[in-house]
């Protein structure tokens, strides 16, 4: 079973992701903070990270940068209510950079996409 790690401050967001893609068959592993995540990174040795840009504490962007230099081939997708982050040049880093919606089949489409 393929592991994806999720990164997001929102408990409501964490509810949605993880029982949709629980369904299509992944074992979530969830983390509030970007400071979490990065503990909790070779703990679970994702396939893939879905990871928030605004959180209290360290960001999103500055996350992905640390993310990448120790597991340079694991899938990040980015995940924001805000369309306008997709112009940072850190978020470039990235796999994939979703637009957070009540409609997830953009969001499991790329997950697919990356560890398939």
């Amino acid at each position: 079973m393929k592991k994806i790690l999720l990164v997001d401050d929102e408990e409501s967001i964490h509810l949605l992701y993880r029982e949709e893609l629980e369904e299509e068959g992944y074992e979530v592993h969830s983390a509030l903070s970007a400071e979490e995540a990065l503990e909790k990174l070779n703990i679970v040795s994702p396939d893939l990270v879905i990871l928030d840009i605004n959180m209290p504490g360290m960001n999103g962007i500055d996350a992905l940068r640390r993310m990448k230099e120790t597991c340079p081939n694991m899938p990040v997708i980015l995940s924001s209510a805000y369309q306008e982050f997709k112009q940072d040049l850190g978020s470039w880093a990235s796999d994939d950079y979703i637009v957070k919606s009540s409609d997830l089949s953009e969001l499991k489409a790329a997950v697919r996409r990356h560890i398939s």
